[in-house]
This record gives C-alpha cells, sequence and structure tokens, in this order.
C-alpha cells in the first residue's frame, strides 16, 4: 500500500482544513487508518484513527471535538477533517495504514510522506 497525504497549508486560529490521504492498492479497504502528527522539535504523535470494517473511530483529546476523520473505500481516500485550529496544531501531518487498532506507531505497517499544517495566531 502506498499512501499519498494532501491537503496542508497555512491557515489562522480557528480556520478549517481538510486533510486527504490517497491509498494505492486494491486492499486498502481491509486496512485500519491512522493519522499522526510531528510538531517542530517533538516526537510524532497519535491524532485518530478509524478500523476497516465497522469505521470506529478514536482520537487523541487534545483533538477531540474538534477533529474527524472518515474513510471512502470505494475512493481508496481517508480523511481529517479539522475545525477549530489552534496554532499548536501546527505539525506534519502523516497517515498510516496497519492491521492491527492501535494508536502506536508501531502498528502501521505504511506510511504517507506527510503534509503541513501551518496555524498562525
Amino acid at each position: 500500500v502506498q499512501l499519498q497525504a494532501s491537503g496542508g497549508g497555512l491557515v489562522q486560529a480557528g480556520d478549517s482544513l481538510r486533510l486527504s490521504c490517497a491509498a494505492s492498492g486494491r486492499t486498502f479497504s481491509t486496512y485500519h487508518m491512522g493519522w499522526f502528527r510531528q510538531a517542530p522539535g517533538k516526537e510524532r504523535e497519535f491524532v485518530s484513527r478509524i478500523t476497516w470494517s465497522v469505521g470506529s473511530t478514536y482520537y487523541a483529546d487534545s483533538v477531540k471535538g474538534r477533529f474527524t476523520i472518515s474513510r471512502d473505500n470505494t475512493k481508496n481516500t481517508v480523511y481529517l477533517q479539522m475545525n477549530s485550529l489552534k496554532p499548536e496544531d501546527t505539525a506534519v501531518y502523516y497517515c498510516a495504514a496497519g492491521t492491527v487498532i492501535t494508536t502506536t506507531e508501531a502498528g502501521y505497517h505504511y506510511w504517507g510522506q506527510g503534509t503541513l499544517v501551518t496555524v498562525s495566531s
């Protein structure tokens, strides 16, 4: 599975942005998908994940209520809708695919290249 993240950009605090992650490969629908982010000078951290079958979702406390993850298996794409963005959301956002339901990086086998989100105050 190859992943291509897109949709990042420069926005102001309070704005919204939608990230997309397009996957190649016919088995996309059988992978659990996750979003992670890495802020400057910090370690990469979990943001959200969605399961492949029923679409069960889970969020980091820092984004709960503001971000929404979704997927369209017919388009081999997973999305991250980000609302009420804050300067602390500034990071490179990565999508990932894995076969276990987890919030840890080790559970994801395939990673996209990342897309930069910058939120100005």
